[in-house]
């Protein structure tokens, strides 16, 4: 069927490409730097509620800050899990700053050099954007964003995490396709199949004729 969330970022993605936010703008000069600058969400209570492993995790976004800017568009409750723990920051390429809106986060996004988030929407849209994405999380309901996209998981390794930050700098990009009927078009599709009264299996079926894995074992020996 597709991905009725890149539906939405594909109708709006010009939108948010053109908008003139005095805010945004201000936020991406202040990331201007040779490298870019890093995009950061962090809200799951895996990450946020327990104190040692934000103050892990920030300390972490203080040492990548070294190596190119930090914008942290942070959650309230992320902020109050940060004040809770006591964590200071030191480092001024660490912008942590108010949520921002849809519109102004993928443009955000759009010319981040990386995105590092435990968001699930995110670990797509960075796929479809061809921005490379660090999860900060054991697993992922997006498999298909490790499978074919732009997404790795580094889990909880704040070490993995600074070691593909520092690949993705030395040109060394996980490269990545946007994968099949991610097009723009899978809510035309859905309604094709209630209003011509077919199951989703039966579409399914009318329009695949391999099995889903060797599907992606295809598409994969596609990425450069």
């Amino acid at each position: 069927m597709g991905n009725v969330m890149i539906d939405t970022l594909v109708r709006l993605l010009e939108v948010a490409t053109n908008i003139n936010d005095p805010q945004i703008t201000q936020i991406t000069q202040k990331g201007e730097d040779k490298n870019g600058y890093a995009l950061v969400t962090l809200h799951r209570p895996s990450n946020v509620d327990d104190p040692a492993m934000l103050r892990r995790i920030m300390k972490t976004m203080e040492e990548i800050s070294d190596e190119l800017p930090v914008i942290f568009p942070i959650h309230p409750r992320t902020r109050q899990c940060l004040h809770n723990s006591q964590f200071a920051i030191r480092k001024p390429k660490l912008h942590l700053i108010d949520p921002v809106g849809y519109l102004e986060f993928i443009a955000l996004q759009k010319q981040a050099t990386l995105v590092i988030t435990d968001s699930g929407g995110i670990q797509e849209e960075t796929t479809f954007l061809g921005v490379p994405c660090l999860t900060v999380r054991q697993n992922t309901e997006r498999p298909v964003t490790v499978d074919l996209g732009t997404n790795v998981l580094v889990g909880q390794d704040m070490e993995k995490l600074r070691t593909e930050v520092y690949r993705i700098l030395d040109g060394k990009t996980k490269k990545g396709i946007v994968p099949p009927l991610w097009d723009g078009r899978a809510g035309e599709r859905i309604a094709e199949v209630v209003t011509m009264n077919k199951s989703c299996n039966e579409f399914a079926l009318q329009r695949n004729d391999v099995q889903h894995e060797s599907t992606i074992q295809n598409l994969k020996s596609k990425i450069p």
